[in-house]
């Protein structure tokens, strides 16, 4: 068996954060969790994904139906909004903070939503050894921590290494969408993915309309608020 990598010799894009979940959010993972949450082998950290762990995508939803992933899907409410209104596809939200992921759970069953499952790990771990090759039909990234200290910029999601792993969990054609408030973040991604081997803009002009599919949080409003403008870019891969 191939040996499980070590994932945490290099930065991850986020900071596990410890809070208290409310008893509701308590109660998801307890009558939830098993209905929405994927299992899986882990890795050498708890948010890792081991290799091998490869789920059957058919399988986990019960049919064959177009595949969305979000990466950093938060408190859900893109995701959720999504799956409520696409029922012919299927979607998977990716993150690391369990509050965010039993809010999730909570409004997607009250939607009572049959096609979303959620995963609790590191999102590119789970592109390049959870999900089969070339299965992915629309990947977002919607909002990814900036990391806007220069020195932190090193643990940025969208970089070179990331969209190899991104373009190998794309079916051909399929679509990469970005989105983010922080200027700096946007012209980096703009400058990592014009360069990304296999991937081309679909867009013209400067940047890509805002896509129509993505609900505005309160995360997106508070970045408005403060005189940030939203940034989108989509790619296509080739």
């Amino acid at each position: 068996m191939p040996e499980t990598p070590i994932y945490r010799d290099r930065p991850v894009s986020f900071v596990r954060r410890s809070g208290r979940m409310s008893e509701a959010q308590e109660r998801a993972w307890t009558q939830l969790a098993s209905r929405y949450m994927l299992t899986f082998d882990r890795g050498s950290a708890a948010t890792s994904v081991a290799h091998g762990s490869a789920v059957d995508v058919t399988g986990v939803y019960g049919r064959r139906a177009p595949l969305f992933v979000e990466i950093g899907s938060g408190q859900g409410h893109a995701i959720v909004h999504a799956a409520s209104t696409r029922p012919d596809a299927d979607f998977l939200a990716v993150e690391v903070f369990r509050a965010g992921l039993a809010r999730t759970m909570l409004d997607a069953d009250r939607a009572g939503l049959t096609n979303l499952r959620l995963a609790e790990a590191n999102a590119p771990e789970v592109l390049q050894h959870l999900l089969p090759a070339a299965s992915v039909d629309e990947l977002w990234v919607f909002f990814p921590d900036p990391w806007h200290k220069t020195k932190h910029n090193k643990r940025r999601l969208v970089t070179l290494e990331f969209t190899a792993i991104a373009r190998d969990a794309l079916r051909p054609g399929g679509m990469l969408r970005l989105a983010t408030d922080w200027e700096d973040y946007a012209l980096q991604m703009r400058e990592v993915m014009d360069a990304a081997p296999g991937f081309a803009r679909a867009f013209e002009g400067e940047w890509a309309p805002r896509f129509e599919g993505r609900v505005v949080t309160a995360f997106e409003r508070k970045g408005a608020a403060k005189g940030r403008d939203i940034r989108d870019l989509v790619y296509r891969r080739a």
